[in-house]
């Protein structure tokens, strides 16, 4: 399998109940690298350009909303089938649906308040990755 990147974010859920240090100790026992990390407060344009993707979607709004509210901590995760990965460790959207061990299904309290984000595609990683981060930023 090959080495990968993807990239994550802490959501402002997460990081304003003080759970960056423990989702980033779950991010090193998983195995992953962290290439790059910093902390962003998105900006409403920021983040409706981020999800420009659900725009026609109704909870668009809501979405950007939520992710404009406080900082979140955005990274870029380097391991092998690292997108996979990341989604398994995140576990389900819903965290009431998420395998028992997952970071939603053990920290978060619903489906908007899931305290992770990350790419489902190696399209979207290269966007995602891309909107948040310059290229001397990923050495």
């Amino acid at each position: 399998m090959a080495t990968e990147r993807t990239f994550a974010i802490i959501k402002p859920d997460a990081v304003k109940r003080g759970l960056t240090g423990e989702i980033l100790s779950r991010i090193h026992k998983a195995g992953f690298s962290i290439i790059a990390i910093k902390s962003k407060w998105m900006s409403i344009g920021e983040a409706q350009g981020f999800y420009a993707v659900h725009k026609a979607r109704p909870f668009f709004g809501e979405l950007t909303q939520f992710m404009s509210s406080g900082k979140s901590v955005v990274m870029v995760l380097e391991s092998e089938n690292a997108i996979g990965k990341w989604r398994d460790t995140m576990g389900a959207t819903d965290p009431a649906k998420a395998a028992p061990g997952t970071i939603r299904r053990d920290l978060g309290t619903s489906i908007q308040n899931n305290c992770t984000h990350g790419s489902d595609a190696p399209e979207t990683a290269a966007f995602e990755i891309a909107y948040f981060f310059s290229g001397h930023e990923l050495v």
